[in-house]
């Protein structure tokens, strides 16, 4: 398969202080990649540096999308590309509607702002971006901007946090249709056409989206990797120590 992301001795500050201190990691065309680590070791900070935010500094190492180094882009140039992300605590987002960025983000923006009660946010599109918003509304907020913008490679930071066991199943569901293509391929199989990287702490998203491998991050670096499933139930028996479900790929 043709590698989507690739990672190459990542090193990244923020807040002048060294986050990623040398992350290699690869993400293939159609995987789902799912990233998992305590509080504190540079996920987030990991997909804030792909995405290209300013908060975030490459003192070394590459970012490479569809094999075209992206390292030096703007964000606006890599969501061009097609990398789109949802963050965990995006900012509050003052005189722009959400509607507003909804039809300026896609080309087919009235189509999408039709889908909004699909996401329970139709009474929304009127007011500012995140304004107010609880975490749920925020979460749905940001997958209806995804859907509008339609990425190749998706980003999503914890997108389960924040949200009530009411809302976790439109939340799961959304995100697993932007992961899938909805026609139906050989034997009836709904086929994957976006590939993604997800952080997760209590790998609640797992139970709707099909992840195909996983990573430990330790300290700015990746420590091992494994199947999600066999991950997240070794550290849910013995936390982020030495982990039998791995495979040491740096030590």
């Amino acid at each position: 398969m043709t590698e989507m992301l690739k990672i190459v001795d990542l090193h990244a500050e923020a807040g002048e202080r060294e986050i990623l201190k040398g992350v290699n990691l690869t993400v293939k065309e159609g995987e789902t990649a799912v990233l998992f680590g305590p509080n504190g070791s540079g996920k987030s900070t990991l997909l804030a540096t792909i995405m290209g935010y300013s908060t975030c500094k490459v003192t070394q190492g590459e970012i490479l999308f569809k094999g075209q180094d992206i390292t030096e882009m703007t964000v606006d140039e890599r969501a061009k590309l097609g990398i789109g992300m949802m963050m965990q605590r995006p900012p509050n987002i003052f005189g722009v509607r959400l509607g507003d960025l909804i039809k300026a983000t896609s080309e087919n923006g009235e189509a999408i702002l039709g889908e909004a009660p699909n996401f329970k946010m139709q009474n929304f599109l009127d007011r500012e971006i995140n304004v107010g918003f609880s975490g749920g509304e925020i979460k749905r907020s940001e997958l209806l901007q995804l859907t509008a913008q339609k990425p190749e490679f998706i980003l999503l930071d914890e997108p389960e946090s924040g949200v009530d066991l009411e809302n976790i199943d439109l939340i799961g569901n959304k995100v697993r249709d932007l992961l899938y293509d909805q026609r139906k391929g050989c034997g009836g199989n709904i086929q994957r056409h976006v590939s993604s990287l997800v952080i997760t702490h209590t790998g609640q998203i797992l139970d709707y989206i099909g992840a195909d491998c996983a990573y430990v991050m330790k300290e700015g670096r990746i420590r091992c990797s494994g199947r999600p499933m066999d991950l997240l139930k070794e550290i849910k028996e013995n936390g982020y120590g030495e982990c039998g479900a791995c495979q040491i790929i740096e030590l």
